[in-house]
């Protein structure tokens, strides 16, 4: 059984769905900043988190890399590659030493199609992310740096605990912004004792002041 917070949707299927989703495919370990897959590539597979976390990076027009999202346990990760054969939109790195369920594509295509339940927890999973996305997008616009680092805090607190574990390079990429601007963020939030900061880590010290920030 997965533990621990997620964000994806094995927490919310049915023991009997977890327990057969989780029996698919093989256990694989990798060490931190190990590629679980590359973007580009057509490997047919999809994981399951089961400990530590991953990042979720693309390439952008100028040739940096943008930070999609951080999975942890629970989350599905390359479904929709899985699903339907095309390359990868994106690639997955070991942000912690991680551990997961690799499971073939034909293998996860069958389990879905047999449980309508699943397929609709999936559904919900997805439309969760695109709504993410959607309001990224529109805080990009809308908010200074400080603004959407205090939002992402919020986000990750919520989901993994106070302690983030993220260095600001990939704060930077998740919000979009550079990292001059994410450290004087940061720099803003320990001044009103709202954070505290130490090597590739952030402690969320009052999560209801971060939360006035971005109301």
């Amino acid at each position: 059984m997965v533990e621990g917070p997620g964000l994806g949707v094995v927490d919310g299927f049915s023991h009997a769905e977890r327990t057969a989703l989780l029996e698919l495919g093989r256990t694989r370990s990798y060490r931190r900043n190990a590629h679980v897959f590359h973007e580009g590539e057509r490997s047919e597979f999809m994981v399951v988190v089961l400990e530590g976390r991953l990042k979720i990076l693309a390439s952008t027009t100028d040739g940096t890399e943008a930070v999609l999202g951080i999975r942890g346990p629970g989350a599905l990760v390359g479904e929709l590659a899985a699903f339907d054969g095309g390359p990868r939109t994106a690639s997955a790195i070991a942000l912690d030493p991680l551990k997961v369920r690799v499971v073939p594509a034909a293998e996860f295509r069958a389990f879905v199609a047999g449980r309508p339940d699943a397929a609709l927890e999936l559904i919900r999973m997805l439309m969760g992310r695109l709504r993410e996305g959607d309001r990224r997008r529109v805080e990009f616009g809308a908010y200074d740096a400080t603004a959407r680092v205090a939002r992402l805090l919020c986000d990750l607190a919520d989901e993994q605990g106070v302690r983030v574990q993220l260095a600001q390079h990939e704060i930077a990429g998740l919000v979009g912004a550079s990292r001059a601007s994410v450290a004087r963020a940061l720099s803003s939030l320990r001044e009103l004792s709202i954070v505290s900061t130490g090597r590739g880590a952030i402690t969320v010290d009052d999560v209801d002041a971060l939360r006035r920030i971005v109301s």
